[in-house]
């Protein structure tokens, strides 16, 4: 006879039973929507003065002229059609200075400066193009590419001018359309999307990241329903199923996903794919509330009856979690496992954890895990 599946207690209930993991967000933590309105004139030309050294009269001055050259270039655009080739605004003489491919004798922009040039923007963007499909045999010396229209140039910046021209030459651009410039330059994502670190939802819980996917993450599905907006990282959560499964996938359009479970010991653990790991066998777990901590597998393919109905297909371990936890990594050696569901205890008395197996979630959203 079949044993009877495990009940499992309220979400945020008493973890004398087991429970999903999610937890409030702390009663300082404020999002974008509940922050302070502020006066963005004056916060941008206070801005200006700190960064520019500007006066305040001239940080005033230059937000209105900057203003006025950003609805010429909209007009310089729309006027000049194939013929426009960048333009830039020339803050000593606070004027919008338009490229023109071609003669500029018929050129005149209202409110800009018109100059001509040889190389049409369409052949700079044909060239940056270039450079863009062949961005995988970039060297790493490189920082990157962009369209300069004050030189009528694509400019590559480099650490290494010899490997830049080496790359240049076999990415098919065209060389005349193609400037290097040594710059010691070596660029950082600003925000990593890393596996056990926490986010928040709708700035009122908080949970944390199972493992990175092309765009975004994946994490539990009780964390946040499909349309909820996330911060620290900022995403929307593009599908979610709980119960009955416990998963879900958060896109993070301004942030970097990044194939690595937090340690919080200081460091990162890569991801290198996602093989099952047989019952047994041992099983670490990041998440935002405790950290890191490990255990073995005891079963897979469990079926758990949460308050809020049955979850089933579930990894069943000896490692604990707490509040928060929710969503976070579950990895065995560098193969991902799954993310943290819920569980029982508490990691000062041990306890029960499930989690959502992560090839599942892969499968049914069609994502594609970052390794490293």
């Amino acid at each position: 006879m079949a044993s009877r599946p495990t009940r499992i207690g309220a979400v945020l209930g008493s973890l004398a039973a087991a429970t999903v993991l999610t937890t409030t967000a702390p009663a300082s933590a404020q999002g974008p929507d509940t922050a302070p309105a502020a006066d963005s004139a004056a916060t941008v030309e206070a801005a200006l003065e700190r960064d520019l050294g500007l006066s305040p009269a001239a940080a005033e001055t230059r937000v209105a002229d900057e203003a006025t050259a950003a609805q010429a270039e909209q007009t310089a655009i729309a006027q000049l059609g194939s013929s426009y080739a960048g333009s830039w605004y020339d803050a000593e003489r606070a004027v919008l200075v338009v490229a023109v491919a071609g003669p500029t004798t018929k050129a005149a922009v209202a409110n800009a400066e018109t100059v001509s040039v040889e190389h049409a923007g369409a052949e700079l963007d044909s060239a940056k193009e270039a450079l863009d499909a062949a961005a995988a045999s970039a060297p790493d010396t490189v920082a990157g590419w962009h369209v300069d229209p004050a030189s009528n140039q694509v400019v590559v910046t480099t650490r290494d001018v010899a490997a830049a021209e080496t790359f240049v030459a076999g990415s098919g651009a065209s060389p005349e359309l193609v400037t290097v410039q040594h710059a010691p330059e070596n660029p950082q994502p600003l925000a990593d999307v890393v596996g056990g670190e926490a986010y928040f939802i709708n700035n009122s819980s908080r949970c944390s990241v199972g493992f990175a996917v092309r765009g975004g993450f994946v994490t539990a599905g009780h964390c946040g329903a499909r349309g909820a907006r996330t911060t620290e990282p900022t995403g929307t959560f593009q599908g979610s199923s709980f119960p009955g499964n416990d998963y879900a996938w958060v896109s993070t359009p301004n942030d970097t996903p990044v194939g690595a479970v937090d340690n919080y010991a200081g460091g990162r653990v890569a991801v290198k794919g996602s093989t099952e790991a047989p019952i047994g066998s041992s099983i670490c777990r990041s998440g935002s509330t405790t950290g890191w901590y490990c255990g073995t597998i005891q079963a897979r393919n469990s079926t758990v009856n949460y308050a809020e109905g049955s979850v089933t297909g579930l990894i069943r371990t000896t490692v604990c979690a707490e509040p928060g936890d929710s969503g976070g990594s579950a990895i065995s050696g560098n193969q991902a496992q799954g993310v943290t569901s819920g569980g029982s205890g508490n990691c000062r008395t041990g306890g029960t954890t499930y989690f959502q197996p992560v090839n599942e979630i892969l499968s049914v959203y069609g994502l594609t895990l970052l390794t490293s």
